[in-house]
């Protein structure tokens, strides 16, 4: 039913959800993930000084953090393929998924509502409405991260 299955992540513990049930459907399904972790050049076009540093450390996260999926799957025997890419986090993902004959995205969402998901949006909304594959989201179950509103750029 599924081959490849993407998890889009940013490393933190709200995302930890979504990659357990993605690794669990590769192992039942013998699929493989795809890890993939978007700096998100949008959130910092604003930075005159310094952006190339930021981007930079964004870069270094981001390959900590498909490593950490990428050593979860080789703990249960499901094959990762690991990206980092940069852009529009949405439209990295879509792209993504496109590009590579996706069948399936799980991903995280904070479940947010009312004016924090007005100003943050939703990469987890704008996916599911515009990806050809079907979405699967799991809200985090990270209390902290859900009570300080999540990190800075979203769920992704």
């Amino acid at each position: 039913m599924y081959d490849k299955i993407l998890v889009p992540t940013d490393g933190s513990a709200a995302t930890e959800g979504a990659v357990e049930h993605a690794i669990e459907l590769a192992k039942q399904y013998d699929a493989t993930v795809h890890a993939l972790y978007v700096v998100d050049t949008g959130a910092y076009s604003s930075l005159e000084m310094g952006s190339d540093i930021v981007i930079e450390a964004l870069q270094e996260e981001g390959n900590s953090a498909v490593e950490k999926v990428e050593e979860r799957g080789e703990e249960v025997g499901v094959d990762v393929v690991t990206t980092v890419e940069t852009g529009i986090a949405h439209r990295v993902i879509v792209d993504y998924v496109a590009e590579e004959g996706i069948d399936l995205v799980v991903m995280g969402t904070h479940g947010r509502t009312g004016v924090g998901r007005f100003l943050l949006g939703s990469v987890a909304e704008k996916v599911v409405r515009t990806a050809d594959a079907p979405v699967m989201t799991v809200r985090s179950e990270d209390k902290e991260a859900e009570a300080d509103g999540g990190p800075a750029v979203d769920e992704v």
